[in-house]
C-alpha cells in the first residue's frame, strides 16, 4: 500500500525528533517490586499494583479453582447468556464494600466511564468536568450529547461559576477524579459535593487510584471524606490496587438497571472470565482481612516522597502514592527515565499529550511490598541521574 500510508512514518519521525518515541517494555516476570523488564531485573516504580495483590496466593488459588470449574471464558455478553452467579456475587460485594445500593462491573475502568457517562447525561443536560480528569472521562464526555463545561483544576470558584451558568439545563453532572493519575493530588471532594448539592447537580467520582488506597480498608475518597450517600456515582477499577482486571460503578439499584439496558460497552462486550471474577472476589476479602497492607503502602509512600523532596526534586502537589518527578521538556523526562533504568530502576517517562510538554515527568508509584532497601536504592539512583541532568538541588558552596 505505497503512498496512502506514508503519513504514519512522518508522525513517528516527529515523535523520534522530540525524543519521546518509546518502545513497549517487555515484562518477563510477575508484577512485583523487583521485576524483570527487557531481560533485566529492576526496582519497579511504574506498577499500579499498590497492595501487591497480583501475586497474592488467595487470588491465584481462586482463579485456578474457577478456571477448573467453569472454563477459561464466559462465552457470552451479560445480557444474553454470560451472567454467572459469581458475577452477581461480585457486584453485591462491591456495593456492600462501597456502601451503595448496587454496582455494575464493566470490562475496564475505561469502558465503565465511556459506557456510564453517556447514559447519565444526554442531550439537554450538562457535564461539568475538572480539566485534569482522566482520558476515559474525557472520551466518555465526548460520547455524550450533553453540553460540557470544563473548570480549572480543583478550582472551586471555577466550578461554582460553571454551575451558576448551567441553570437552564435539565440535569447537571459534576465529574472529578478522586486522585488525579498524573499528579497524585486529591480532589477537594467535600467542597465539590457542597456546591453540587447547592445547585442541584449529581456528583460522579472516578476513584481508580483511590480504591484500595484511601478510606477504611481502601474504600476510596468518598469514605475518606465521610461522604457516603452524597455521591451519586463512584467509579472504581479492579485493575490497580485490586490487582486483577475490570472497572465498576457503585450507585443506586435503579441506575444499575438502567445501565444494564443502555450502557453500550456492557451490552456489547463478553463478560469477565471466571478466573478474573473469582480473583476479584478474593481480592475484596483480602482488603477486609489484611488492612496492614494499606498501612505499609502509606509508610513507604511517606518515606519515598520525603526522600525525593530532600534531593530537591520537583514532586508537584502529590498527596498519594503517585509521586511525579517533573523534569520539564519531554526529552529530559525520557533521559531521566532511561538513566534510571541503567541504574536499575524502572520509572516510565511521561510527556505530551498525556501531560503538557513543560510538565513532562517520570511518574513513580511505590507499593506496600517495596522494602526499605528497594526505596533507598531507588533514591540513590534518582540522586545520581537527577544530578547529572541538573534536576536535584545543587550543594551549596562555602562563601
Amino acid at each position: 500500500m505505497p503512498g496512502v500510508m506514508d503519513w504514519v512514518e512522518g508522525e513517528l519521525d516527529q515523535l523520534r525528533e522530540a525524543g519521546v518515541f518509546r518502545p513497549l517494555r517487555d515484562l518477563q516476570s510477575p508484577q512485583a517490586p523487583r521485576a524483570t523488564f527487557d531481560g533485566r531485573e529492576v526496582i519497579n516504580l511504574s506498577s499500579n499494583n499498590y497492595l501487591g495483590l497480583t501475586t497474592h496466593p488467595r487470588l491465584i488459588a481462586a482463579a485456578e479453582e474457577a478456571a477448573r470449574r467453569f472454563g477459561a471464558g464466559s462465552g457470552s455478553v451479560r445480557t444474553i447468556a454470560g451472567t454467572m452467579d459469581m458475577h452477581e456475587e461480585l457486584e453485591r460485594k462491591l456495593a456492600d464494600f462501597k456502601h451503595t445500593e448496587a454496582s455494575l462491573v464493566f470490562q475496564s475502568g475505561f469502558t465503565c466511564n465511556s459506557g456510564t457517562i453517556p447514559v447519565v447525561a444526554e442531550e439537554g443536560d450538562v457535564i461539568i468536568s475538572d480539566e485534569l480528569n482522566h482520558a476515559s472521562i474525557i472520551d466518555g464526555i465526548r460520547l455524550s450529547k450533553a453540553a460540557r463545561k470544563i473548570y480549572p483544576h480543583a478550582d472551586m470558584a471555577g466550578l461554582e461559576r460553571a454551575l451558576e451558568e448551567s441553570s437552564g439545563f435539565r440535569r447537571k453532572l459534576v465529574i472529578t477524579d478522586g486522585v488525579f493519575s498524573m499528579d497524585g493530588d486529591v480532589a477537594p471532594l467535600p467542597d465539590i459535593v457542597e456546591r453540587a448539592e447547592r445547585f442541584g447537580a449529581m456528583v460522579y467520582v472516578d476513584d481508580a487510584h483511590a480504591s484500595g488506597v484511601f478510606g477504611k480498608n481502601g474504600r476510596g475518597t468518598v469514605d475518606h471524606f465521610g461522604l457516603h450517600g452524597r455521591v451519586h456515582f463512584q467509579i472504581g477499577t479492579l485493575s490497580k490496587a485490586i490487582g486483577v482486571l475490570g472497572g465498576y460503578v457503585a450507585t443506586t439499584q435503579a441506575m444499575r438497571d438502567l445501565l444494564i439496558h443502555k450502557a453500550r460497552p456492557f451490552l456489547f462486550s463478553t463478560s469477565h472470565p471466571p478466573a478474573v471474577t473469582a480473583a476479584v472476589i478474593a481480592a475484596l476479602d483480602v482488603l477486609l482481612d489484611e488492612p496492614e497492607r494499606i498501612d505499609r503502602l502509606w509508610n513507604n509512600t511517606r518515606y519515598f516522597k520525603r526522600g525525593l523532596q530532600n534531593l530537591g526534586l520537583d514532586t508537584g502537589h502529590s498527596e498519594s502514592p503517585i509521586t511525579p518527578v517533573i523534569a520539564g521538556e519531554g526529552r529530559k523526562a525520557m533521559q531521566l527515565s532511561d538513566g534510571l533504568f541503567r541504574e536499575g530502576v524502572f520509572a516510565q517517562g511521561i510527556g505530551y499529550p498525556t501531560v503538557p510538554d513543560a510538565k513532562s515527568r517520570v511518574r513513580t508509584i511505590v507499593t506496600s511490598e517495596h522494602t526499605r532497601d528497594d526505596l533507598d536504592q531507588a533514591l540513590a539512583a534518582f540522586e545520581k541521574v537527577g544530578s547529572a541532568l541538573g534536576l536535584t538541588r545543587q550543594p551549596e558552596t562555602a562563601g
